[in-house]
This record gives C-alpha cells, sequence and structure tokens, in this order.
C-alpha cells in the first residue's frame, strides 16, 4: 500500500520547522474509526499540544483532496469529517478553520456519486451549524449552478441539496412582528440577496418537481425550502403560484400537504408556504386555501395537543399570516376559541413534584419563554385593528399581569413580544381609560425605553404615543416622569421611525397641554432642532413636526406668548415651506399653523408685518386645491375678525391687496365649504 509524507508544525521547535512523518493511512483511518465513536476525540486533535496528533486531526482533510487517494478512502474522510462536524459548535469552528469547505466543494467535482453525497452530507450537517457564515455558499459563483445540476443525481443530493440552500438564504427574525419562523433575506455583502441569486439559477423550477418525491425526506426539504425563498419575496411567490408539477399547480399541492393526515412538519411547513405566498400578494387573503385551510390548520397547531415546539411556530406563522388582514384577524378570533387556547402558553414550565418529571421540566422551561413571545405576537396580531377582539384579549385571565411581567423578562424576545402586544392594544381608546390606567402600565414601559436597542425602542414608543393622547389618564404621570427629554433626544435618531415616533409623541403631548408643558418642549427640543426636523427629507417627520407646531400654537396667550419668543423662526420655517417643493397635504398643514398664528392677539401682527407671507396667503386663496384654498380662508378670516382690536386697519390693507375681490368669487364656488368660508369672511367687511 503506498505511503505518503506528509508536513505539520512541530510544537518543539522555536521557530517554523516541519516534520515529516511516515504512516499507512488507511490503516491509520480505520483505526480512528475504532478507537472512538466520538467526534470530539477528532477535532481535540486540531488543537493538541502534540503534533502527532494534530498531523492526524489534519491529515483527514489532506486525504479528502489527495487525487492520488482512492476514492473509498476520500468518501471515509469526509463520512469522518460529516462526524465531526455533528459535535459541538467549536468542532464546526475549527473545520472552519482548516477550510473544510473549499475542500468539499472541490469534492463535487468527483465523478463518484458515493464520493459526491458523502461530501454533500458533510457540507449540509456544517452549513446548518449557526456559525457558518451562509455567505461561503455564494463566494464561487460556479457553486450554485453546480449544486442545481447535482440535484437529480438521486435522493440523497437532493435531499441535502435542499437543506443546504434552506439553512444557507440568510435570514433575519421576521420584520413586522419580531416572527423568527419565516425570517427575512438579508443582502449579500458583494451582490444580490440569496433569494434572488438562487431564484436566479432556477431554484423554483428545478426544486418543484420534488415536492412529488418517493422520498419523505426529499419533500420535506424541498417544502422547507421553498418557505424560505418564498418569504416577502414577491417574484418567488407569483412564479410558485404558476408552477405546476404533473398537472397540478404548487398551491394545491402545499394544500394537500397541510391535511390532518399528514405529518405536522409537513402540515406546518406548507402552511409556511402559504402563508408566504399571501403575504407577498401572490395568493388573495379571502381564498378558500388560506380562510378554509391555512389558518385551521395554524390554529389547530395552537391546541394543547401539539408539542410546546409545534405550538411556537404555529402561532408565529399565524400571527404573521393575519397581521395586516382585519377579516382574517376576526376569523382566527372566532376559530376554535384561539383567544383562550393562547392563554395557557403562559402555564410553563408546568409544576412538577416528581423527580422523574426532571426531564420534562427542563424541556418546559427550555421553551417557556418561546411559548410566551408567540402568544404576545399572536395577540398583538389579533388586536390589531378590531375593538371587540382586543376587549376579548384584555378579558383574558390575568392578561394584562402577564404583559406587565412580559415587560420586564430577562428575554429580549420576550420583551420585544409584549411590548408588542402592549402596542396592538393600546390603540383601544376604552382601555386606555381603563385596563391600562388599573395596571400602571407606563412604569415598565418608561422602563423598557432606557437603553433599549431600536426595534424595541420603535414599538415602545409607538406605544407611548398612544399613551400620550389627551384622554389617557396615563399621560400625566408619564409627563412627570422626564417623558419629555426623553422624546425630545429620539427626534435626533439616526433611526427614521425614532424621529417619527418621538416628534409623534410630543405631538401628543402638546394638544391642548399647559403652557409650562409647551414651553419644556421647545427648550427640550430648541430652535435648532425644530427647524433640523422641518427640513427632514422624510414627508411623515416633517408632517408630525407641523401637527406639533400646531398644537403648540393653540389658545391665545400660548400662541402670543410662544411668538414673542420663537415668532421670527417660525415664520422663517413657514416661508420656506410654502415655497418648496412639498405635497398638498404639508402645504395645508402649514397653511393652518399660520391661521392659529392669526389668531393670536399680538402674533397676528407678525403676519401683518410679513408682506411676503400675505402674497403667499392670497396666492393660496385662488389655487387649484380646495383644501388649501379653505385652509388660506380661515387664515384670512382671523386677520379680519371685527371684534379684535386693530381689525379696521387689517381689513383695509387686505381689501387693498385684492382680498376682498378674491372672496366675492369664492362666494360663488360651487364648493359649499369654500363658498360658506368666503360669505362669512365678507360679513365680516360689511359689519
Amino acid at each position: 500500500m503506498l505511503k505518503h509524507g506528509v508536513n505539520s508544525l512541530c510544537r518543539c521547535c522555536p521557530a517554523v520547522t516541519y516534520c515529516t512523518f511516515e504512516y499507512d493511512p488507511v490503516v491509520w483511518l480505520l483505526s480512528c474509526l475504532e478507537v472512538t465513536a466520538s467526534s470530539r476525540h477528532y477535532v481535540d486533535r486540531l488543537f493538541d499540544l502534540d503534533p502527532q496528533k494534530v498531523l492526524q486531526g489534519v491529515m483527514l482533510l489532506y486525504l479528502l483532496q489527495q487525487e492520488t487517494s482512492s476514492t473509498e478512502l476520500r468518501t471515509e474522510c469526509a463520512v469522518v469529517l460529516g462526524s465531526l462536524a455533528m459535535g459541538t459548535e467549536n468542532n464546526v469552528k475549527s473545520l472552519l478553520d482548516c477550510h473544510i469547505i473549499p475542500a468539499l466543494l472541490q469534492g463535487l467535482l468527483s465523478p463518484d456519486l458515493k464520493f459526491i453525497e458523502a461530501c454533500l452530507r458533510c457540507l449540509r450537517t456544517i452549513f446548518i451549524s449557526p456559525v457558518t457564515p451562509e455567505d461561503l455558499l455564494y463566494t464561487d459563483a460556479t457553486v450554485i449552478s453546480h449544486l442545481m445540476a447535482l440535484l437529480s443525481r438521486s435522493r440523497y443530493t437532493q435531499e441535502y441539496i435542499c437543506q443546504i440552500f434552506s439553512h444557507c438564504c440568510k435570514l433575519q427574525h421576521w420584520h413586522s412582528c419580531g416572527f423568527k419562523s419565516l425570517p427575512q433575506p438579508l443582502l449579500c455583502a458583494n451582490g444580490p440577496d440569496h433569494q434572488t441569486i438562487l431564484f436566479n439559477h432556477g431554484a423554483v423550477q428545478n426544486i418543484a418537481h420534488l415536492l412529488v418525491s418517493t422520498s419523505y425526506k426529499v419533500r420535506m426539504q424541498a417544502l422547507k425550502c421553498f418557505s424560505v425563498l418564498a418569504f416577502e419575496n414577491p417574484q418567488v411567490s407569483m412564479t410558485l403560484v404558476n408552477v405546476s408539477v404533473d398537472g397540478e399547480l404548487l398551491p394545491q399541492i402545499f394544500v394537500k400537504m397541510l391535511q390532518r393526515d399528514k405529518p405536522i412538519e409537513m402540515q406546518l411547513t406548507s402552511a409556511k408556504c402559504l402563508t408566504s405566498m399571501c403575504r407577498a400578494g401572490a395568493i388573495r387573503t379571502d381564498d378558500s386555501c388560506i380562510v378554509l385551510k391555512t389558518l385551521p390548520c395554524l390554529v389547530r397547531m395552537c391546541s394543547k395537543e401539539r408539542l410546546l415546539e409545534e405550538r411556537v411556530e404555529g402561532a408565529e406563522t399565524l400571527a404573521y399570516l393575519i397581521e395586516t388582514d382585519v377579516e382574517l384577524q376576526r376569523i382566527a378570533s372566532i376559530t376554535d376559541h384561539l383567544i383562550v387556547m393562547l392563554a395557557d402558553y403562559f402555564k410553563y414550565p408546568s409544576s412538577v413534584s416528581a423527580i422523574t418529571d426532571i426531564k420534562r421540566l427542563d424541556h418546559d422551561l427550555k421553551h417557556a419563554h418561546e411559548l410566551r413571545q408567540a402568544a404576545f405576537k399572536l395577540y398583538a396580531s389579533l388586536g390589531a385593528n378590531d375593538e371587540d377582539i382586543r376587549k376579548k384579549i384584555i378579558e383574558t385571565e390575568n392578561m394584562m399581569d402577564r404583559i406587565v411581567n412580559g415587560l420586564s423578562e430577562s428575554s429580549i424576545k420576550v420583551r420585544l413580544a409584549a411590548v408588542r402586544c402592549l402596542h396592538s392594544l393600546s390603540r383601544s381608546v376604552q382601555q386606555l381609560r381603563t385596563s391600562f390606567q388599573d395596571h400602571a402600565v407606563w412604569k415598565p414601559l418608561m422602563k423598557v425605553l432606557q437603553n433599549a436597542p431600536n426595534e424595541m425602542l420603535v414599538v415602545a414608543s409607538s406605544t407611548l404615543c398612544n399613551l400620550l393622547l389627551e384622554f389617557s389618564p396615563s399621560k400625566e404621570p408619564i409627563l412627570e416622569s422626564g417623558a419629555i427629554e426623553l422624546l425630545c433626544s429620539l427626534t435626533q435618531s439616526e433611526n427614521l421611525a425614532l424621529r417619527v415616533n418621538g416628534i409623534w409623541a410630543l405631538m401628543n403631548m402638546a394638544f391642548q397641554a399647559e403652557q409650562k408643558i409647551k414651553s419644556d418642549i421647545l427648550r427640550g427640543l430648541s430652535t435648532e432642532q425644530l427647524f433640523q426636523l422641518l427640513s427632514d427629507s422624510d414627508v411623515n417627520v416633517l408632517m408630525k413636526t407641523l401637527g406639533l407646531l400646531r398644537n403648540l400654537l393653540s389658545t391665545r396667550p400660548h400662541i402670543d406668548h410662544i411668538m414673542s419668543t420663537h415668532g421670527k423662526q417660525i415664520m422663517q420655517a413657514v416661508t420656506l415651506i410654502l415655497e418648496g417643493e412639498h405635497n398638498i397635504e404639508v402645504k395645508e398643514q402649514t397653511l393652518c399653523i399660520l391661521a392659529n398664528i392669526a389668531d393670536g392677539t399680538t402674533a397676528k401682527e407678525l403676519i401683518m408685518t410679513n408682506d411676503d407671507i400675505l402674497q403667499k396667503i392670497k396666492y393660496y386663496m385662488s389655487h387649484s386645491n380646495a383644501k388649501l384654498q379653505l385652509a388660506a380662508m380661515f387664515c384670512i378670516s382671523n386677520l379680519i375678525w371685527n371684534e379684535e382690536e386693530g381689525s379696521q386697519e387689517r381689513q383695509d390693507k387686505l381689501r387693498d391687496m385684492g382680498i376682498v375681490d378674491i372672496l366675492h368669487k369664492l362666494s360663488q364656488s360651487s364648493d359649499p365649504n369654500l363658498c360658506d368660508k368666503a360669505k362669512t369672511a365678507l360679513q365680516q367687511y360689511l359689519a
């Protein structure tokens, strides 16, 4: 038998020196296999201080890549390396450090099917490890094409390659409700996202026929692959809808796979596929395959009869399916007593007394936080729009206590899900006035807002916006807890959603507020920051900032006070917006601010002494848009009102500008609002 000499680093030498050992590789490999079944034994050699053992560990990879080695030997090397990869994450890390992936990918070029299958099996094991970067599959553009070509070789190549593809779509948690079951793809560092790469290489066409394979494992891995490829991807989803296998469209195949007589794993995964296609717009939300098949299947997965893992996955997928559709939320809420069923998710770990139940307790503890997270997410989706559903959720046993406790949990995922649930329920006027006040939810919410990651801050600050509405009893204690400073800091965030929420909450806070609160807001924001927000490129930030200004400039004493200190800057901002390229809503809001200023006792002089502003008001009175005309007329009405000091002089100046002529024309308008407002204004001249 041939003997090979190999170099290895020698521990005993002070410099990088190499020693050569001679041995029979087949005898050595077989002895390794006989020594122990523990993969840890082999991987330890990669870190052993004994150079002989280091040599033996690295030798597996060396032999794998040697074309002079027999195919049988190379196959056995791939098998043993696959065993190593099944060990700890450190095992996988060490194999990655030894560049195992390029070696295995090279092995796929072999003509020998058994060797190819062994390499694919090892690659599969490595790629399903959380420590393996998915991008390693995409470093060479030819790899995906070659894997697609290998799909037809055997049922094992089909199973392993589909599994590799499923795990190599680099994914995030579901974005809108923090879902984790069907993640969102990220962009690759140097090109399109993984979904697009696989799609462009014909993944849909190459994998679709595998859904009718005689092998259950192949069918399942193909199904899982589609559940990842279709998520939030209209291109893939629209393609899947129109693909047929053996004369049957894929949605019909998916529906068959979620029937009760199929394995639970298959039911869940096919429900995910249909959910992704529905959310991507490829299947209507009122389609029978969603309403009568997918939704009931997912509700079934939430029942006590299912394993804890299945209940988590079922609830999270259902939450995603119904998240944006009111009718699906209503249907789900009355299916199999779902709202009450979910309350059971909070009862783990169950109390155990016998020592024989330790394993069960350990299992329950492991999944308890996942169950609570899933329940909060589903409650959040269920209560997103319907007041009756929110009421049912809150009336579920100890619900508010569970949410409050959830806001303080050690698991950040549970805290985030609890905040999302609270945000959904906070859309209820009735609950803001009752349950939210009774449980003082603002306290843990304010605590959550301290030093939280952005994802948490976005949802928590959205909830805070609702708690700061004028009719909310929580508004006063939130103000006293230092909310203004917190919200002003959010308006400076680089995160757009945080800027919007920060200014939105301040806008709600300023509505019908005392002068001190308004002054505190202006002081906390600073004039410079206010101008920064008014020049923000995002229209939502701009609209909410204008809304804040409008609320600050309400009631005459407040208007006069604010304009006496910030009048010059505010008039500059108003001028810039009216001159800029902004939409109708922005300009309407700006004119409404001017109308408020015109209602001030002394503040109105800032308009009357500004000919540029007066000309702009005149221009918008004759605008083609009725909303802008009406807003401009409110300005004029407030300036010429008879009962106020100096009204005659203001009327005369505006008459000289031609305002009365415009009012006469508008009094003949076909728009009843414009007509009435113009006639009312003209009466001020006649009085």
